[in-house]
């Protein structure tokens, strides 16, 4: 029963975090602000970090299984 929700997690992380580093690649590459009235590179950053610790959350809930 915990391993379907360990599963259920890692997913969901593991796709917001791949869906929100391309999404923040795409703009970076693009030219395009990735959040307005930010500096672009502070919100390409903490966008950047934010993605990469969703991975790495949905790799530890997935290796739990």
């Amino acid at each position: 029963m915990e391993s379907g929700s360990a599963i259920f997690a890692g997913v969901v992380f593991a796709l917001f975090g791949a869906g929100l580093l391309v999404w923040t690649t795409t703009r970076v590459r693009h030219g395009r602000p990735v959040a307005l009235g930010v500096s672009p590179v502070a919100s390409a950053t903490v966008a950047s970090v934010a993605a990469v610790v969703a991975l790495g959350l949905g790799a530890w809930c997935l290796t739990q299984v």
